[in-house]
């Protein structure tokens, strides 16, 4: 029997399991994949966002209303508990502009060695290539019933992620267990995934990224959800963090092809600022072209195509631009409506939204409400922030508690070894 048997090895199971094991428990970490940490390496584009350079309250805030559920694994394991955990085991750390920490060696692997090294040295057992089929409670814990045969655990912690980037073998698989022991599941769909379009000028500016851009999801006249940040034309559509970030709105409605995204490709002038801007330059360079004149403010390519969405020529001169021209410009460059198909789907999603149902769980503890003695945390839960390093942040923190808890009633009482 052990103590505590933890299901995933991503990023809140090692946590769990080496927490657990650090205070005493005799823990067993099972993971289905050939090794741990899988979705960890490909994430952040192989470097791995590690968290957020704010404080507790920044990463709450950071969530909305759902945020609240956090209070507590945060204060467990905080921002700052989180980057020293890390530079701890010799991975140092780097705030870009953005508030990202990354690792200095911009390396995931990094991070992944450093979780093994941890979890190595507190005796916790990884199992690897062993998918749990069938959770059971009984009297005294659960038994549990893998591809390789039968063990039983007093606890149980529950980290199988989400069902983004199924490659990495985060296919959903916790989502049927939790449920065949009672758990409500919230419909889980694709969250920071880019949207599709349909608009072929998007797609023949591919490649063309604005640094800074307002973007809105519309129903109509009705504001959905809206972000300021960088934005990425590709093939299918829009990708960046303007749009990742709200895109969890396009995959959760029911008709996604009745929605537009409207951009502001000049989100710091405001709009009476930026047409008199147009018709003081235009009027003081009207022998260059317009495309020209604008360039200042959005890249060529995409100027050429907004003039024509506008109903002007790519070639048009600045000279003799009349007011309702001006206006027509003014309008695309500060609400240019781009009619939606959906997003890429869970294949390129770099989180989930849905999950295991946060009123069944105690955000003090992250122990079931049905089921005493099982734990969840990380992506399995309904709980996904924006990019940025924040569902990292997440997963550690909710990990973490869940370790502690988990590991022995006194366990809350200590404090983290190592000074964290």
């Amino acid at each position: 029997m052990h103590d505590v048997a933890v299901v995933g090895a991503g990023a809140a199971g090692l946590v769990a399991a080496l927490r657990a094991a650090e205070l005493g428990a005799g823990v067993v970490l099972l993971e289905k994949n050939r090794r741990a940490g899988v979705k960890i390496l490909m994430s952040g584009g192989t470097r791995c966002n590690i968290t957020q350079a704010t404080d507790n309250r920044g990463i709450v805030a950071a969530y909305g209303p759902p945020g609240r559920f956090l209070h507590s694994a945060l204060a467990a394991l905080g921002v700052q508990e989180t980057v020293r955990l890390f530079e701890a085991e010799g991975v140092a750390t780097k705030v870009e502009e953005t508030g990202k920490v990354f690792p200095v060696s911009n390396r995931a692997a990094d991070v992944l060695d450093a979780l093994l090294r941890r979890l190595e040295r507190s005796g916790a057992r990884l199992r690897l290539e062993e998918p749990l089929r069938e959770l059971a409670a009984e009297p005294g814990g659960f038994r549990l019933t893998t591809a390789k045969g039968e063990l039983r655990a007093r606890r149980v912690i529950l980290t199988t992620g989400g069902q983004s980037y199924p490659g990495s073998g985060t296919t959903g698989d916790g989502y049927a267990l939790a449920a065949r022991l009672g758990h409500t599941i919230v419909p889980p769909r694709p969250a920071l995934v880019p949207i599709t379009v349909r608009a072929a000028w998007v797609a023949e500016l591919r490649g063309v990224t604005l640094p800074d851009a307002g973007v809105r999801v519309m129903e109509g006249a009705r504001e959905l959800a809206r972000r300021r940040g960088s934005l990425l034309f590709a093939h299918f559509g829009l990708s960046g963090p303007a749009a990742l970030d709200v895109s969890r709105v396009v995959s959760g409605h029911p008709a996604p092809a009745s929605l537009e995204v409207e951009l502001d490709l000049v989100p710091g002038v405001k709009e009476p600022e930026l047409d008199e801007r147009v018709r003081v330059d235009s009027a003081a360079e009207g022998k260059r072209l317009l495309a020209a004149v604008l360039a200042a403010w959005v890249p060529r390519r995409l100027v050429e195509a907004v003039l024509v969405l506008a109903g002007l020529a790519a070639d048009r001169r600045s000279a003799a631009l009349s007011r309702a021209e001006r206006g027509r410009l003014v309008a695309a460059l500060k609400r240019l409506r781009v009619p939606v198909t959906g997003t890429l789907g869970f294949g390129r999603a770099e989180v989930t939204a849905g999950g295991i149902a946060l009123n069944e769980v105690d955000s003090r503890t992250m122990e079931s409400k049905i089921v005493p003695g099982l734990y969840l945390a990380g992506e399995v839960l309904d709980l996904d922030g924006p990019i940025g390093g924040y569902n990292f942040q997440a997963a550690w923190s909710t990990g973490w508690l869940a370790g502690t808890k988990a590991a022995a009633p006194r366990s809350a009482e200590l404090s983290p070894p190592g000074g964290v």
